[in-house]
């Protein structure tokens, strides 16, 4: 096994949640900054905060990652290959869809990744896994949010019916402050964990760890710091989809979809281990608040466009990264 692929393959990995950072870090803060609850930067700021802090409350999601979506590939050059492709898949396409202002799924780029890859280079893919793991979850949660969302909106509205209206969005606006913050610890526990099962399973391929063996520490602190500095970085045009173009939000509606999107991402990671999307859950969230004032409130062309491209990052993403291996395979076979 030549070290320098496995560095390599490591070091992609650890890019590849750069780029999840500033592309999601939309999804924590991006309701707090439309509705001024936070400032950019501060929010930002506790947003890499909760990231990190978030990437240490468990491990269940990155051994699904590990171990249940893929066979572990063979021990060689080959092997770290495949991963480095689904990588290389998965980056390109968080690339396209942050340039275009696209909230995707970082998530499903990377599962997409993995099995292309693994399809391309002739490892097994575990349907099983992926079906339970990542397809059933990709469209239950974003159903959850929407009915969700819309059913703590409908009760914040009624506890709060005959409360006066300036005072009762004052106080939701410094409730948007915990309820963000729950986002971003949920989307550390999420994300950060989703690197950790990569650069295990490189490290299983390397012969340098086994499965059985407890996450090593410095895997948990370079993913949840790398994740934490793309965090920082910011995802304004992303931020700019989920804040302003999907619905105007109030401090009550943004504290309803952050307290819904961060109790889903809990539930799912420390209950179900399932890695769920981060994007799909705040943005169907977002939808559900939105569809209590009218169901015409919510732009529902932009949501088509948003939900289009959810079902495309899949299937893009493993067609770049089956692309990415045929020609890593080229050069170096």
């Amino acid at each position: 096994m030549d070290t320098f692929a496995l560095v390599v393959t490591i070091g992609v990995a650890l890019f590849f949640t750069y780029t999840n950072g500033f592309h999601d870090s939309a999804n924590a803060i991006a309701t707090s900054v439309s509705t001024r609850a936070l400032t950019p930067r501060a929010a930002l700021l506790m947003a890499a905060v909760m990231n990190l802090a978030g990437a240490f409350l468990g491990s269940g999601v990155a051994k699904t990652v590990s171990e249940g979506l893929i066979e572990t590939p063979e021990a060689s050059n080959k092997g770290m290959g495949i991963l480095f492709a689904a990588l290389l898949g998965a980056i390109t396409w968080n690339l396209i869809t942050w340039y275009f202002g696209l909230p995707s799924s970082s998530s499903h780029a990377l599962f997409g990744g993995m099995v292309g890859a693994a399809l391309a280079g002739g490892t097994e893919v575990i349907w099983s896994g992926v079906l339970e793991k990542v397809v059933i979850p990709m469209f239950v949660s974003p159903i959850v949010g929407l009915l969700a969302g819309y059913l703590v909106m409908a009760g914040i509205m009624w506890i709060f019916r005959k409360a006066n209206p300036h005072k009762a969005k004052r106080g939701f606006r410094i409730a948007q402050t915990v309820s963000a913050a729950g986002m971003a610890l949920g989307h550390g526990l999420q994300d950060a964990q989703k690197t950790m099962g990569i650069v295990v399973m490189a490290l299983v391929i390397a012969d340098v760890e086994d499965f059985g063996d407890p996450i090593p520490l410095w895997v948990k602190i370079a993913s949840a710091v790398m994740l934490s500095l793309g965090t920082y970085a910011g995802g304004w045009r992303i931020m700019r989809t989920l804040g302003r173009k999907i619905i105007e939000l109030d401090p009550p509606q943004g504290f309803a979809a952050e307290a819904t999107g961060a109790s889903i991402m809990f539930g799912s990671a420390l209950v179900f281990q399932a890695p769920i999307s981060t994007t799909h859950v705040i943005t169907s969230a977002i939808m559900g608040v939105g569809a209590t004032k009218r169901v015409n409130a919510v732009r529902w062309g932009v949501a088509k466009n948003i939900v289009l491209g959810w079902f495309v990052t899949m299937p893009m993403a493993a067609v770049v990264a089956a692309l990415s291996y045929g020609l890593v395979w080229l050069v170096f076979a």
